[in-house]
């Protein structure tokens, strides 16, 4: 029984994300969908719009077999090691092809591009260090590596970000020589970082700008998003009474660092090369998140860095957490299955290296603990009721559709 891996984070599913589970099952020829997706907290350093036990029934309902979530180690990181942990995890389960959208849609440009820069790596590892030793930024210092051994260029364009996730997929797999087969299907109409919704394939931040602004769902958005979305959607906002933004959290963020001494804050994940100094100096005067985000960010610490830190300062995630892991992945955590997805575990059990596990329990993997704060952290900012009706659900089985 063949699969097909997806790296998703649905924030929410939309119509885009619907089109790339239809066609990657029609190019791929699997029977089996296995998305892993992203928990609490997303790869740019956000928390989801609404948990991810909801937006697991929307993948359920709209193609997806089996859903496995993707540890906060490496769901809050680079695209490399987002990449990293993804890919191995659909290796774990036994996916043979994995398929995911970008800008160019030509998997074979990614491939000789991996072996250009294979071809190109001393020149590369030379001028990304030149760039980040003159204080650029990692993405900026990148883009610049890249320009210079060619790899911006109009076959594959390294500075858009779906192509950069793409590419760091293809060579997870070319690097271990994994035996997964990759595809990749182009992307429809809106751009990824499109902030207003102008047709009914939209990207999930015009979604989310929308659902935030007007706090509910518009007729525009209706018409960008699976029926199941809205139910979904509906469903989380009736319980929670909220969408989760970073200004939710402002006030316990802020608590935190205020309270934080600077060595406890130099211990944190991402706060590194004095930025403790910098975080205790704004706080004393920043009133909202999006301000203190502008009061921090430099040339060098993109957004997405700063927001990153501020997950790991959240969850309090310290350096020496990250490093007690290796670089295997030590579970396969099932948030929700078909019966397709149910049978094609059945067949493949036997063959798995990794133990799978449904639901959190009193003993867990020290990689699972990291995934039990980052769940009493993003449910903190939901009235007690709720807020221990949705964590509960940590507890419970694996949904199934």
């Amino acid at each position: 029984m063949k699969a097909c891996g997806l790296v998703v984070e649905y924030n929410p599913l939309h119509n885009g994300h619907l089109y790339h589970i239809q066609e990657a099952k029609k190019i791929s020829k699997a029977e089996c969908i296995v998305a892993v997706m992203s928990g609490s907290f997303l790869q740019r350093g956000e928390p989801a719009i609404i948990d991810k036990f909801h937006r697991t029934k929307m993948a359920l309902h709209s193609g997806v077999d089996i859903v496995i979530e993707l540890p906060y180690r490496y769901a809050v990181q680079s695209s490399a090691l987002f990449a990293e942990g993804a890919i191995h995890l659909l290796h774990e389960i036994g996916a043979s092809t994995m398929c995911f959208g970008s800008e160019s849609g030509n998997i074979n440009n990614f491939i000789s591009s991996y072996h250009q820069l294979k071809e190109n790596q001393v020149e590369f590892s030379k001028v990304l260090k030149s760039q980040l030793t003159q204080g650029k930024s990692y993405p900026t210092a990148s883009k610049k590596a890249y320009e210079k051994v060619g790899l911006t260029t109009s076959a594959l364009d390294l500075s858009q970000p779906n192509n950069i996730l793409g590419f760091s997929y293809v060579r997870s797999i070319l690097d271990e020589q994994l035996p997964i087969k990759p595809f990749t299907i182009k992307r429809t109409n809106s751009n990824f970082h499109d902030e207003r919704i102008t047709s009914n394939i939209a990207s999930a931040t015009s979604i989310r700008n929308q659902l935030i602004s007007e706090g509910m769902i518009s007729t525009d958005t209706q018409s960008t998003v699976p029926k199941e979305t809205i139910t979904q959607l509906e469903h989380y906002k009736q319980q929670s009474k909220t969408w989760h933004t970073w200004e939710s959290y402002f006030p316990l963020i802020h608590y935190r660092v205020m309270t934080m001494t600077l060595k406890d804050l130099k211990s944190i994940k991402g706060v590194d090369e004095g930025l403790e100094h910098r975080l205790k100096q704004t706080a004393k005067t920043a009133t909202s998140f999006k301000q203190w985000m502008e009061m921090i960010k430099t040339k060098r610490y993109t957004w997405t860095r700063l927001q990153r830190m501020f997950v790991h300062i959240l969850t309090n995630t310290k350096k020496k957490d990250y490093h007690a892991f290796n670089k295997k992945i030590p579970y396969i955590r099932i948030l929700g299955l078909t019966s397709i997805g149910k049978k094609f575990l059945h067949i493949n059990k036997k063959q798995l290296s990794v133990p799978v596990i449904t639901q959190l329990s009193r003993d867990i993997h020290p990689m699972l603990r990291m995934e039990e704060k980052a769940s009493y952290a993003y449910y903190s900012i939901l009235q007690p009721l709720a807020n221990q009706k949705l964590r509960r659900q940590e507890i419970k089985p694996p949904i199934i559709v």
